[in-house]
């Protein structure tokens, strides 16, 4: 008996090392709440390279001279509901955070594939990573949103992806405009006879995901505007490059955009270093949701997110709170294999930007999944069903999990709707209704 447990146990691990060997990123759990299963579409998935052009070129910036101005490139990947019968495909030479490791990630969208043409077109969404990051960093969202009907655009920031030499003043001026260059673009081409998204995409419903960095983006694209302090801050954007995102400016006045519909921000950046105040976050005008670690140790979470989320009071919002969990909470893929190993370069495994120490990884995709899923859902599709799923007990562990044998429920059932039992601990989500 001993023996063929323990034989049991090791063909269960040689399982899970196999998985992970694959890098892939369309994995579901047997927990998995209802919504993070893929959607009836097969995906498709294409690369743009966009230039945005006479941009302020902040990497050469110098204080007291003109700033200086260049074409800024900006590669894109777009995964779209597909026509084609085949499904999966292989993600090459895709560099790990230390810039220099090129590795393969496995998912379920097809490389080139031909749109479906149902003579409906399909919501966007926008993803902007973290600094660094990549546009792969979230592709699990990508393609699991693809599958149910959302054409989505994932960003390379220019100066803030691995292989580049990151600048951090250049992502703080340009995220907010790289997500509304991105929106303008894909509109163009969904215009354009010539182009793949021709017909496909509807950018008057347009989402949009950030994370970290990408989240400090999304909070200016709803209409943070920044302070007056963090533009002057010596270690921040140049030369008052920041002045043009200043809460009340013209120019961040004109940056909004109501083709923005909701916007899901995880772990936003930027509470605790000053840059954003109570006057600045009630410009914020998109429904917004929320994610966050409750430790997290690089945006914060009670002077941070959660401080973002309270004082955000002129739109309906939400905050879904991992509990104990870090930085890393919900939005990277799973560590790719080859990110456990010391890497030279940075000086520890980056398999430690990826993971979370207390959080299964794909659990958290999952549950990521799920929620934007019912979010987008009712704000960019208008299905109005999907909100019993985000109309939960805030507390999930105050929830009840009581069904007859039959599987029907009990008077008493409040567990979060579509998490199996057990399955939503550590989690909560709570909800502020705009003044």
């Amino acid at each position: 008996m001993l023996k063929t447990t323990i034989l049991a146990t090791i063909g269960l691990l040689m399982s899970a090392t196999a998985i992970a060997a694959e890098n892939r990123v369309d994995g579901l759990r047997p927990d998995a709440p209802e919504l993070a299963a893929p959607g009836d579409s097969h995906v498709g998935v294409r690369t743009l390279n966009l230039t945005n052009k006479q941009q302020i070129d902040i990497v050469n910036v110098k204080a007291g001279e003109d700033h200086p101005l260049y074409d800024r490139p900006l590669t894109v990947e777009v995964w779209y509901p597909s026509s084609s019968d085949k499904t999966g495909g292989t993600y090459e030479g895709v560099y790990l955070r230390d810039g220099v490791t090129k590795v393969n990630l496995q998912g379920q969208a097809v490389r080139n594939a031909p749109p479906a043409k149902s003579g409906t077109s399909n919501p966007l969404i926008i993803v902007s990573h973290g600094y660094p990051g990549n546009r792969f960093l979230m592709s699990h969202l990508g393609e699991n949103l693809a599958s149910k009907g959302y054409v989505v655009a994932a960003i390379d920031h220019t100066d803030s992806i691995y292989r580049d030499k990151t600048v951090f003043g250049s992502t703080l001026v340009n995220r907010a405009l790289d997500q509304k260059f991105v929106l303008n673009e894909i509109e163009r081409l969904g215009k354009s006879s010539d182009s793949f998204l021709s017909g496909i995409v509807d950018t008057s419903k347009t989402g949009l995901i950030g994370y970290s960095m990408g989240a400090y983006g999304s909070v200016i694209t709803a209409g943070g505007g920044v302070t007056e302090a963090s533009t002057k801050i010596s270690w921040a954007a140049p030369d008052g490059t920041l002045e043009r995102l200043v809460a009340g400016s013209e120019e961040h006045e004109a940056l909004m955009d109501d083709r923005f519909k909701a916007i899901v921000s995880i772990a936003p950046w930027g509470m605790e270093r000053g840059f954003w105040d109570a006057n600045g976050l009630a410009g914020i005008r998109v429904p917004m949701f929320f994610i966050a670690g409750s430790v997290d140790d690089t945006s914060g979470y009670e002077k941070g997110t959660r401080a973002i989320y309270e004082n955000a009071a002129n739109t309906d919002r939400y905050l879904l709170t991992f509990e104990n969990a870090n930085h890393n909470a919900a939005a990277p893929i799973p560590a790719p294999v080859e990110s456990w190993k010391f890497s030279e370069v940075l000086k520890y495994a980056p398999f430690n930007h990826y993971a979370d120490p207390v959080w299964d990884t794909l659990r958290m995709n999952n549950i990521a999944q799920h929620f934007t899923t019912a979010y987008f859902g009712k704000h960019l599709k208008g299905n109005g069903s999907l909100q019993e799923y985000l109309d939960v007990v805030p507390v999930a562990a105050d929830g009840v999990y009581a069904k007859e044998k039959d599987g029907s429920l009990k008077a008493e059932h409040s567990y979060w709707k579509g998490f199996p039992k057990s399955t939503a601990k550590g989690l909560k989500l709570e909800f502020l209704q705009s003044k």
